[in-house]
């Protein structure tokens, strides 16, 4: 086996991938930069046939996952992060107390029905079922649910794309967490009003949240990342990302590219196991 390499689309990262070519460097690890036009040209780099890993834009990572001979390729089990596959088992942590999952076309005939039986009088919060994020999350009038709302026709053109509907919370403060193996290996602090990130430690409270939740939630994929909110004065679990695809903001890049290098290599290692 080589050794693995490290696949960066830097420029949609710009920030937080500095310091992960560093501790890539650091490790003696190779590091290469991604090309959306090996795409088009379907003439991705073999790398030896060695062990890969990819970290830049979701779409990539999602892609990556599906369609190259690249191991792992991408940490990006779409499937598992879809809200229909693990809010009920993350119920009694999730900022969401209620909600429901439906196709975006029969919230909008039944909006009034299913935001009553949410308890939302006058406003809701909308975001897709899919971790690919076809539109963002945003919160809509109750009385203007329509499928233009819902950006439809410009990011997607499926009618019967599932969303989720949930009522208002309002979120203080946010954490991002890379989870190895079901125990938290680095976090970071992320104020979404000033976009400005700050490295969590082991002792902070939403550090010992965040752990607590993945030593019991069943894992969506090995490597994944979790996050974390204030509402309403406690702390709650937002909502869970593929790692290939989520920014890491300031969480520790040398915890980040040794952990995730040993599963590489783990994973990589097993079928001879």
């Amino acid at each position: 086996m080589g050794l693995v390499t490290w696949v960066l689309e830097s420029d949609v990262f710009p920030e937080s991938h500095v310091p992960v070519r560093a501790a890539i460097a650091s490790a003696g690890l190779p590091v290469l930069d991604w090309k959306d036009e090996w795409w088009s040209g379907a003439t991705y780099p073999i790398l030896d046939g060695g062990p890969v890993v990819f970290h830049g834009s979701l779409g990539n990572a999602a892609a990556i996952a599906e369609r190259l001979p690249w191991k792992p390729g991408a940490f990006c089990k779409t499937p598992a992060f879809h809200c229909s596959a693990w809010y009920d088992a993350a119920r009694r942590w999730l900022l969401h107390r209620d909600w429901r999952i439906l196709p975006a076309n029969e919230f909008v005939a039944r909006a009034p029905e299913v935001c009553a039986e949410l308890g939302c009088t006058d406003r809701v919060f909308v975001r897709p079922d899919s971790p690919l994020k076809p539109f963002s999350g945003r919160v809509l009038a109750v009385n203007a649910i329509t499928l233009e709302a819902l950006d439809h026709g410009f990011y997607y053109d499926d009618e019967t794309l599932p969303v989720v509907a949930a009522p208002v919370r309002a979120v203080a403060c946010e954490w991002r967490f890379v989870v190895v193996r079901s125990k938290v290996v680095a976090g970071s602090a992320y104020d979404s009003v000033t976009r400005s990130a700050l490295p969590d430690t082991p002792a902070s409270s939403a550090w010992v949240f965040a752990n607590s939740i993945s030593s019991e939630l069943p894992p969506p994929e090995e490597v994944y990342v979790l996050d974390v909110c204030q509402a309403d004065g406690e702390l709650r679990l937002l909502e869970l990302n593929p790692f290939s695809g989520a920014d890491l903001y300031a969480c520790s890049a040398p915890h980040v590219v040794g952990t995730v290098t040993e599963v590489v290599v783990d994973l990589w290692d097993a079928p001879a196991r």
